[in-house]
């Protein structure tokens, strides 16, 4: 899957992806941006592109196993989808630490202990079989955007 953690103005996302217990590649940059929207995904990596065409409003062909940190208009967003119901997005203070992935629960302890959210991503890396490969970081600005 993936870790993607957030704090003091920094989104920290891993590069692993995997199949199964196979790791596929540890470089993989999963940052989008669509349409001025920044979505840093986890989940099914086959699965991003129906997810942003729900995101979009149109009804995907499949139910997509997708979650993600989500910019928009200067506000953060942790956002997913839900067989039946469709894209749902829950507003997070900015003021807060936040991680959604399969390594959350050590990146939350992490920076609960004081960690950066690039260190957060570090501490979930030694742990999570899903989070590896290279931690990539992207400041937040207060508009909402700034890499």
């Amino acid at each position: 899957m993936t870790t993607i953690a957030y704090k003091d103005g920094i989104v920290a996302y891993d590069s692993r992806t995997s199949a199964g217990s196979v790791i596929t590649n540890d470089n993989a940059d999963k940052h989008y941006e669509r349409n001025g929207v920044h979505f840093f995904m986890c989940g099914t990596l086959a699965d991003y592109e129906a997810f942003f065409a729900a995101f979009e409003g149109a009804k995907p062909e499949i139910d997509p196993d997708v979650n993600c940190l989500a910019l928009i208009d200067g506000k953060a967003f942790i956002c997913g989808y839900e067989a039946g119901k469709g894209v749902w997005r829950s507003p997070i203070d900015m003021a807060q630490s936040y991680a959604i992935g399969s390594g959350s629960e050590f990146a939350w302890g992490a920076m609960d202990c004081g960690a950066s959210a690039y260190q957060a991503i570090e501490i979930a890396a030694k742990r999570d079989a899903g989070t590896g490969g290279k931690i990539r970081v992207y400041q937040v600005s207060a508009e909402g955007a700034n890499a």
